[in-house]
């Protein structure tokens, strides 16, 4: 019964966060966390692997939408792909209280973050593609790190990072969703290579999370306003980040 309540829930989350090319991460960990899953043998792992699925699939509409930059985002790509396995075996040496610390922070970031920037006009001068690749490996690699320590897909780093490039909104979301997927996939990789995994509970969320995402993304790439998608999402991030710190401290 409880795995098929959140399995429901994530629908809608994934939904909602491939709209941005977040992955859902942000929600996916607290919730399992306050499920009664622990936090570094299945939340961690679990919502990385479900961050990955959410943006991979979204990846399909914005491919067909032609909204990726495959060569600008390559530099942030490898970064992260190469730092979240890392961030994955550090993991073991932080307290899982200080962990959940940090990821309140990390919501609360990605909130202030949306908020901010909700109402402003779309960026029209993009950096050159050096410039992009070079910032954006730097990015990459602290990205993946924190993807890989704190569950998260890093695209609450990468988003802004790519707009203040010169990206549009959802060109951003989606060049972003092309990083944050391999960042997700090899940060979970290193978790299961520690022996983190629950296989039944992960193919009864990935299917969720599979539906939820494939239907969010088309509706982004054809229909949504990027400025109210951001507010939403806003304040369902500030009260996520108050109920953690309130929880933990």
């Amino acid at each position: 019964m409880l795995y098929a309540v959140i399995a429901i829930g994530f629908i809608g989350v994934s939904f909602l966060f491939s709209m941005l090319g977040l992955g859902g991460a942000l929600i996916y960990l607290p919730v399992l966390t306050w499920a009664g899953f622990q936090v570094k043998e299945v939340a961690i792992p679990l919502a990385l692997l479900l961050n990955g699925l959410t943006t991979l699939i979204a990846l399909v509409p914005y491919f067909h939408g032609r909204l990726v930059d495959w060569r600008g985002g390559l530099g942030m790509t490898i970064g992260a792909f190469v730092f979240a396995p890392i961030g994955a075996f550090a993991s073991r040496a932080v307290p899982v209280r200080l962990l959940l610390v940090l990821f309140a922070l990390a919501v609360l970031a990605a909130a202030l973050r949306m908020l901010l920037t909700s109402r402003k006009a779309e960026p029209k001068d993009l950096m050159s593609l050096r410039k992009r690749l070079l910032i954006g490996a730097a990015v990459g690699v602290f990205a993946g790190f924190m993807a890989g320590l704190l569950g998260i897909g890093g695209g609450f780093i990468m988003s802004p990072l790519l707009m203040w490039m010169g990206y549009e909104t959802k060109r951003a979301v989606a060049t972003s969703a092309f990083a944050v997927t391999f960042s997700s996939f090899s940060g979970f990789a290193g978790h299961v290579a520690q022996g983190h995994f629950n296989p039944g509970l992960t193919l009864i969320l990935a299917v969720a999370v599979l539906m939820g995402a494939s239907t969010g993304s088309r509706f982004m790439v054809k229909k949504a306003k990027s400025s109210r998608v951001k507010q939403v999402f806003a304040f369902v991030l500030f009260g996520i980040a108050a109920k953690l710190l309130l929880g933990v401290l």
